[in-house]
């Protein structure tokens, strides 16, 4: 994965957790740290705008499921 794309959640959450433990078990070299630590920043941002975007999307829909099943 390059750039700004991250793939799906899973996908995302996977290599963040790499880099996270590549930074735990001391791998990471000093030429890779600024790379690694801008990547991550890139995902964690992205899933950020996803959990943003399905909070207000399920906002939205719940008054919409509430009057369904209150006309039941």
């Amino acid at each position: 994965m390059q750039g700004n794309d991250v793939g799906g959640w899973d996908e995302a959450a996977a290599e963040l957790d790499a880099i996270v433990a590549s930074f735990d078990e001391g791998e990471v070299s000093v030429d890779d740290l600024f790379a690694k630590l801008e990547r991550a920043t890139v995902i964690i941002e992205a899933l950020e705008s996803r959990l943003v975007a399905t909070r207000a999307r399920v906002e939205e829909l719940t008054p919409r499921i509430a009057a369904v099943v209150d006309d039941e």
